[in-house]
């Protein structure tokens, strides 16, 4: 783990492309991101194409890595690093199959220890953990607690993120325990913008 966690970004479930791309841009020039997630809810091959398309030059023109949510079938088309599977282990076989052991699978399990080590035995290269409160994402108003990140944290060598609902009250308790932190809507959403909202982030990662 390096001494403070890296952020990794995802995109909103939906934008405007040539708008957040100059987001995207401005960003990534100025702050240390490992990855950007392509979030975007849809299933249109050719929005998801366009999207993946634009963002990617942007990602790689600064070394930056890049993924899309679930559509792992579309990674090699479009030049991805790898994708992030939502559904826990379901489909990590699959998707390691398909994409080669040199792509980036990663998984987003919930609250549960057992999704993300069966995720983890598998084959992912990174474990996502979240909610960190109670943001409506599920609908059982299950969190990630402290708990979970250390156990995860001392127990298992595959990386962790935290993701969903974070705050600094809830982000500086696991800070120790991750190895990066998922930023969404938390930066695309701040009313001060991305840029200020960033800046905050990385001094309460520190």
């Amino acid at each position: 783990m390096s001494e403070h966690a890296q952020i990794y970004l995802a995109t909103p479930a939906t934008f405007e492309l040539s708008e957040f791309n100059a987001h995207l841009a401005e960003i990534l020039d100025e702050y240390p991101i490992v990855c950007l997630r392509i979030a975007l809810k849809s299933d249109d091959p050719i929005e998801l194409g366009k999207a993946a398309d634009l963002l990617r030059e942007t990602c790689h023109a600064r070394d930056v890595a890049i993924v899309i949510d679930d559509h792992y079938r579309m990674v090699k088309r479009h030049g991805l690093d790898g994708v992030h599977l939502t559904d826990g282990a379901k489909h990590v076989r699959d998707a390691r199959k398909e994409l080669g052991e040199d792509a980036i699978v990663g998984a987003f399990c919930g609250t549960s220890k057992h999704a993300g080590m069966t995720a983890a035995e598998i084959g992912t290269d990174y474990i996502s953990f979240g909610p960190l409160g109670d943001d409506g994402t599920l609908g059982d108003g299950a969190v990630a607690d402290v708990e979970l990140f250390q156990w995860w944290s001392d127990m298992i060598e595959v990386p962790v993120i935290a993701e969903g609902g974070v705050t600094r009250d809830r982000l500086v308790p696991i800070k120790d325990y991750i190895d990066f932190l998922t930023l969404g809507s938390e930066v695309w959403s701040d009313p001060d913008g991305p840029i200020m909202a960033m800046e905050r982030f990385r001094q309460w990662l520190r």
